[in-house]
């Protein structure tokens, strides 16, 4: 009785299988409506082929999409890497990976972007936007002064450094160590264009703070800014060494480390070191955008140059010049280049530190500018050195003005240690300047100073009673110290910048790969 049931069985499962061979995929029956379907499981996925991943110190096999192979590049004896290249105008997105065996180069004039025009509401018709977006770690170099990266106006640059693992954009002498502590000039720079106001218009017809008030940008072909809206935004760049930049197209027309023109106060801007560059270190051209934790070293023009009518806050910012080369500290005007005189600059700065060892290396502000100091050291360690020069009929509002009629420039809790604290011009002379000074809360031009370590503050910039910035800016934080760095335990800028001390990372050091 048991084998024939067993064989029931058998003869059941098979008239099964025969009517569900017959039967579409319509005729089988759903759960629950009496026939249990066991269906063949379904093949296995085909993998999706990934790039190996190189042994370290030897090139990538290929470059990612967006950029060209452009073969390989030894950057020391045990790491080799693949060169992979970008050129042209980067329309959509594009992101630059920190990929093993892999380093990235500019080749030419790189724009993000098309230009859009100045008008947020009514963009350039055909014009394509651009995004780049750049991950920690990863290294950029030019290879010449013609190799810079534009970012055009209604365009976007995202630099995603971190605190360990900054973007580093240099030379190909840097990246191949051949450079020296003297080396400047070795690649073109970084150029940001917005649509906030400006005050050279390039049209005498326009007025300045408006759509009409555009202009071209210094160094570049064809690249114009300006615009009329404050809070534009290029992005977001956080934690970039800019290192060997500059370059002379002619006379007073040269690309700076960084420039920042009709950058508008939507654009982050912070932790950001400038080094060695053969002009200004980062100069700004109109504009309205903030900035915090700047650190200029070695550049050779001035280290921080404002003009055009930009209005922008700055705080916590080291700027330390080399013994070969330095022009001033500070370059702030507002009408000697403009068409039209308004907007004026204005120059919010709290939190600073600036040590020269040249002669005449002063904060210079000129050229009927507006401008609030606070919180700040100026140290110049030479026998001759100076620290503040301010001048112009411009700035001093009429020709022979008295103390009074000043333009609004204020100072509080600012030490000055130079051998001459104050500079004499022949429209400004330095006693005016000190009474300026002198107006001021907390400020001294007497006090020895006491740094450590070139910037650190010690005992006497300790105990000066600080400024509250907030109520210069909303952007500013308030501080219980004046300077740039507090003490020993204030490590802002450490990681992330290249040769502010002996236990740092060297300029001529290259971010290590993936």
């Amino acid at each position: 009785m048991a084998h024939f049931a067993s064989a029931r069985t058998a003869l059941l499962a098979g008239v099964a299988s025969l009517t569900l061979a017959a039967c579409g995929a319509e005729d089988i029956a759903s759960p629950g409506e009496g026939n249990l379907v066991v269906l063949p499981p379904a093949p296995a996925p085909t993998p999706t082929p990934t790039t190996p991943t190189p042994t370290p110190g030897t090139p990538a096999a290929s470059c990612p999409t967006g950029t060209v192979d452009s073969g390989t590049i030894q950057v020391s004896t045990s790491d080799t890497r693949r060169n992979c290249q970008i050129s042209g105008t980067i329309r959509g997105a594009l992101r630059l990976q920190n990929l093993a065996g892999t380093i990235y180069s500019l080749s030419g004039k790189v724009q993000v972007g098309d230009d859009r025009g100045p008008d947020v509401n009514n963009p350039v018709a055909g014009a394509q936007a651009g995004t780049l977006t750049i991950d920690a770690g990863v290294t950029i170099f030019g290879a010449s002064g013609a190799d810079f990266l534009v970012v055009n106006r209604g365009s976007q640059l995202n630099v995603d450094g971190s605190a360990s693992r900054p973007v580093v954009m240099t030379s190909r002498s840097n990246v191949v160590g051949s450079v020296t502590g003297e080396s400047i000039g070795e690649w073109g720079g970084l150029v940001i264009l917005g649509r906030a106001p400006i005050g050279d218009c390039a049209d005498a017809g326009a007025t300045g703070g408006t759509n009409a008030c555009q202009a071209p940008v210094e160094g570049t072909a064809g690249s114009i800014y300006g615009g009329a809206n404050p809070s534009d935004s290029s992005g977001s760049i956080r934690y970039l060494q800019v290192r060997y930049p500059g370059f002379r197209v002619d006379t007073n027309n040269e690309l700076n480390g960084i420039t920042l023109a009709g950058v508008g106060s939507g654009t982050i801007f912070e932790y950001v070191q400038v080094h060695n560059s053969s002009d200004d270190g980062i100069e700004w051209f109109g504009g309205r955008v903030n900035q915090r934790y700047l650190v200029l070293t070695g550049n050779d023009d001035d280290s921080l140059d404002m003009d055009s009518g930009w209005k922008g806050a700055i705080q916590f910012a080291i700027v330390t010049q080399r013994a070969g080369g330095a022009d001033k500290l500070i370059e702030g005007d507002s009408t000697d280049k403009p068409v039209d005189a308004t907007p004026r600059t204005n120059l919010l700065l709290s939190n600073f530190t600036f040590v020269t060892p040249r002669a005449s290396s002063p904060i210079h502000l000129r050229g009927g500018m507006d401008g609030t100091l606070v919180n700040g050291v100026v140290r110049a360690t030479g026998t001759t050195g100076q620290c503040l020069d301010i001048d112009t009929a411009a700035t001093v509002q009429a020709a022979n003005a008295t103390i009074d009629e000043l333009g609004p420039l204020r100072f509080n809790s600012v030490l000055l240690n130079c051998a001459t604290a104050f500079v004499s011009d022949s429209d400004v002379d330095a006693a005016a300047v000190a009474s300026l000074f002198g107006g001021g809360t907390n400020n001294s031009s007497t006090t020895a100073s006491t740094l450590t370590a070139t910037f650190i503050n010690g005992s006497a910039e300790t105990a000066v009673t600080p400024f509250n910035p907030t109520s210069l800016s909303a952007f500013f934080s308030n501080v219980a110290y004046i300077g740039a760095v507090r003490d020993a335990n204030d490590n802002w800028w450490r990681g992330w910048t290249c040769g502010l001390a002996a236990d740092q990372a060297s300029c001529t050091a290259i971010n290590a790969a993936g």
